[in-house]
């Protein structure tokens, strides 16, 4: 009987000293932290579609523009239909390549809002109206809102990724099956910067 007891005695030891491990090994913090960075995600998504939605409206001031700037208009309504339909979820976020494709599309489209921006200044009318000024302020906050929101889903992934990637939550990590999320990185130099529209109004 006394063994009986100690063998009892052993494994509720043993099931206690499981359940505390477990939950040192972020069975219940991994799960939050990564919630945290798809909320994120969901916010740096807003932003860009925020951006996309003034494209019409930039559109529509530009055409006043010359022949030659409407090849630009045309590449710019391209990369818009481009970066819209390309959508990454909060399981997507661990996948690079499509994290890729999405950095790629949105770069493509803030490069044409920055060619059109830039060609427009051509045109004395057009830069003196006073729906395109609006536009252009209402673009310069939007840009700088995107980085805002990039700047706070890195942040949420990089400490995301410390969580599962650091002893012991990495224990609970491989057991949940998480993987490290994929930063937003800018694919061509000087993306992560706003534009600077000061002076083109």
């Amino acid at each position: 009987m006394t063994l009986s007891n100690a063998a009892r005695k052993g494994r509720t030891v043993l099931v206690l000293a499981t359940a505390l491990s477990l939950s040192a090994c972020g069975f219940n913090s991994i799960p939050t932290k990564q919630e945290a960075a798809k909320a994120k995600w969901a916010d740096v998504e807003a932003a860009f579609q925020e951006r996309a939605n003034l494209v019409p409206n930039l559109a529509a001031v530009a055409k006043g523009a010359a022949e030659q700037e409407k090849g630009i208009l045309v590449g710019v309504t391209e990369a818009r239909a481009k970066a819209t339909s390309i959508q990454v979820t909060g399981e997507d976020l661990s996948n690079p390549q499509k994290m890729e494709q999405f950095q790629q599309a949105q770069a493509q489209l803030g490069s044409g809002i920055s060619r059109l921006l830039a060609s427009v200044e051509a045109y004395p009318d057009i830069k003196s109206n006073q729906n395109y000024q609006m536009l252009q302020s209402q673009l310069e906050g939007q840009e700088n809102r995107i980085r805002i929101t990039i700047r706070d889903y890195n942040g949420a992934v990089q400490d995301y990724n410390t969580e599962v990637r650091t002893f012991p939550t990495m224990i609970g990590a491989r057991l949940r099956g998480a993987s490290v999320m994929v930063p937003y990185k800018s694919v061509t130099p000087g993306a992560e910067k706003a534009p600077d529209l000061q002076g083109k109004i």
